[in-house]
């Protein structure tokens, strides 16, 4: 098996298990967009924020652990990094919920709205796997 194999199985399961805990204790879908909006309008509720600090902790602590920067971002700079994560907002807004929200805890619930978002989200990513592969073209 391959590191890569199994590094994307053992997120998986973290980010599956993370979804059932906070369902179990909070009684919350773990939907990141609508985490972080409503911990900006609510900031008095705690969980949010410890929810949005465990996703940033994670990646501090994967990079404090060794792992590497992905080839594609390593030279990637901020203000780019930045709009990218303006239009992703933008996206989770129009979509009434974001990957997380639509793909782990949507579809969970049988959600028709989700199965619908996460069809039109993954086929945006394979065209745009597909559209950065070919020849001459770069992202």
């Amino acid at each position: 098996m391959s590191a890569a194999w199994l590094a994307a199985l053992g997120g998986g399961v973290l980010i599956g298990t993370a979804a059932v805990l906070l369902m179990a204790f909070e009684g919350h879908i773990l939907g990141v967009s609508g985490i972080l909006g409503n911990a900006l309008r609510h900031p008095t509720r705690n969980w949010r924020w410890a929810v949005l600090a465990g996703l940033v902790a994670t990646g501090v602590l994967a990079r404090m652990a060794g792992a590497a920067v992905p080839t594609q971002f390593a030279h990637t700079g901020w203000l780019r990094l930045a709009v990218s994560g303006v239009l992703i907002g933008l996206g989770t807004a129009l979509a009434n919920g974001c990957t997380s929200g639509h793909g782990v805890c949507g579809l969970g619930n049988r959600s028709g709205r989700s199965l619908v978002a996460v069809t039109i989200f993954m086929a945006v990513a394979i065209a745009t796997v597909f559209i950065s592969r070919l020849e001459g073209w770069a992202l």
